[in-house]
């Protein structure tokens, strides 16, 4: 198994953790310093390294042989991955040098590299098999980020499709190609019977291979903001829900078998009537029917009490997974693992919040201030599991 180089922190890291020598602290050993300072100094943290892996590695086989093939599946909000170039087609004018964001070629790069980050650290070991994005300006920016980061050394592929956003954002998967074969995408319209004007994003349709073994039905979204109030923007959201529903439910009308997954930013929790009562996507914990769809945000998270975005004191959990019950099965051969997804809350993304206490997503900017961070939402995940026959 080859592992970048710089995967090396998180494989001391972990390792080390978990087996209980010494811990690290915002990238700095704590614990014993001097350990670190000997083994900098004659050269063995090589061997440690080496050490690590081997554990590591072990355990992931053990891991392996005993569940099945594992592909995670991710999906980010970006928080306004634009380039610095004017596009006249498109209100993009405040991300470029001389607009209201002063967006420079360097802060391009900076949040390229960054978003890369993620992608690996979500990944751990392996990068994620697929991933599902968010708030991307154009295909461009997405070329830029598997081509131009170390995702070059992946083999990641593009699906995209422009949407009409009146702010010219769209959404957009990446995958490996050695672990997913698409065989369908299509951008599914979002358009409001009361007033067709009102342009927002497509949900991203694809199907696909994992594995090459086992089919499935991804659907990336990012529906209508809140921007205007709750009650104001509501019917918006709850339209997008069922137009999702209508081709969901087609799905399983021709197959009953058909393994769905349904992620994005809904600018909605999982109690919010989009989901509870148009999706009607209920809690995992329930009795599970193939044709049902089931909401993995409903499920606590151990060691998150939090969410994926923060407004002033309040998290709230708008990016979420909602899976139809086959994925859910005992003893299926496409199967979600633990049968949840989890909030990826690492330390790097988050920072204090002074005003509102505790903390709150990295972001890149804060209004039209320069933040410098990752983003405002944080990536969730799930892990699909091919059992081993």
């Amino acid at each position: 198994m080859r592992i970048p180089l710089n995967h090396f922190e998180q494989i001391v890291n972990k390792t080390i953790h978990k087996r209980g020598f010494f811990f690290f602290k915002n990238n700095f050993v704590i614990k014993p310093a001097s350990l670190l300072k000997n083994l900098l100094s004659n050269g063995l943290m090589l061997l440690l390294f080496f050490v690590c892996l081997s554990f590591y590695s072990l355990e992931a086989q053990n891991t392996e042989s005993e569940s099945g093939d594992a592909y995670r599946v991710m999906f980010y909000n970006v928080e306004n991955l634009f380039d610095p170039y004017d596009d006249s087609l498109k209100r993009d004018e405040e991300f470029t040098p001389d607009g209201e964001r002063h967006w420079t070629n360097y802060k391009f790069y900076d949040k390229l590299n960054k978003i890369y980050k993620v992608i690996m650290a979500v990944g751990e070991w392996q990068p994620p098999a697929i991933v599902g994005l968010s708030e991307l300006e154009n295909r461009f920016v997405l070329e830029k980020l598997i081509w131009e980061t170390p995702l070059k050394n992946f083999d990641y592929r593009i699906i995209h499709h422009e949407s009409p956003d009146r702010r010219g954002i769209d959404v957009g998967l990446i995958y490996r190609a050695s672990m997913f074969e698409p065989f369908h995408d299509e951008a599914i319209p979002v358009v409001f019977a009361d007033d067709t004007s009102y342009k927002t994003r497509d949900i991203l349709y694809v199907k696909g291979l994992v594995g090459g073994k086992q089919m499935v039905h991804i659907f990336v979204n990012h529906w209508p903001s809140r921007y205007g109030g709750y009650m104001a923007t509501v019917i918006r959201r709850n339209e997008a829900a069922a137009i999702l529903k209508q081709k969901t439910d087609s799905l399983l009308a021709v197959n009953p078998r058909s393994a769905i997954i349904i992620m994005g930013d809904f600018n909605d929790g999982p109690h919010d009537e989009s989901f509870a009562k148009v999706l009607k996507a209920i809690m995992p914990e329930s009795e599970i029917i193939p044709q049902n769809y089931y909401n993995l945000s409903l499920l606590k998270q151990d060691d998150w009490n939090f969410g994926t975005l923060k407004y002033r004191e309040s998290w709230d959990i708008f990016d979420q997974v909602v899976v139809s019950g086959n994925l859910l099965m005992e003893n299926a051969d496409l199967m979600i693992k633990d049968k949840k997804a989890c909030i990826f809350h690492a330390d790097f993304l988050l920072e204090k919040d002074n005003t509102y206490l505790g903390f709150k997503p990295f972001r890149t900017f804060t209004g039209f201030k320069y933040n410098g961070g990752y983003s405002d939402h944080l990536p969730v995940y799930l892990d699909l599991i091919i059992k081993n026959k």
